[in-house]
């Protein structure tokens, strides 16, 4: 059981990397690159297709993070967890980046991610 947990947590990670850089490639100029393995403690996530600014790349970091603390088994989506385990302001800022780029996604044909955006 805890093989399909992981694999469904790196699978929400890197979603979270796709949806963070299209909306850094939106809105953030100058030179991006991808959150490296060293700076997260995930085995088996690859984020190379997911180039980020560094203001981005620290988010995402951040996310992983805190997501990989999460004390409850399942993990929810943060969306319905009722612990909110972000500091103030990055809750909002991930409520910003998923609905922008759920519907950038969207509207360029990515409904595999539809339960992500509405979730």
């Amino acid at each position: 059981m805890k093989d399909q947990s992981d694999k469904q947590e790196i699978k929400d990670f890197k979603v979270l990397a796709q949806f963070t850089a299209v909306y850094c490639r939106a809105h953030h100029q100058g030179a991006k690159r991808p959150l490296q393995p060293s700076e997260v403690d995930v085995e088996g996530l690859n984020l190379e297709p997911h180039p980020l600014c560094e203001k981005c790349r620290e988010f995402l970091a951040y996310a992983i993070e805190r997501r990989q603390r999460c004390p409850l088994d399942p993990k929810p989506s943060c969306k319905h967890c009722e612990i909110h385990c972000y500091r103030p302001g990055h809750r909002e800022q991930v409520r910003v980046i998923m609905r922008f780029s759920g519907s950038r996604l969207m509207l360029r044909g990515r409904l595999d991610l539809l339960w992500h955006y509405f979730s």
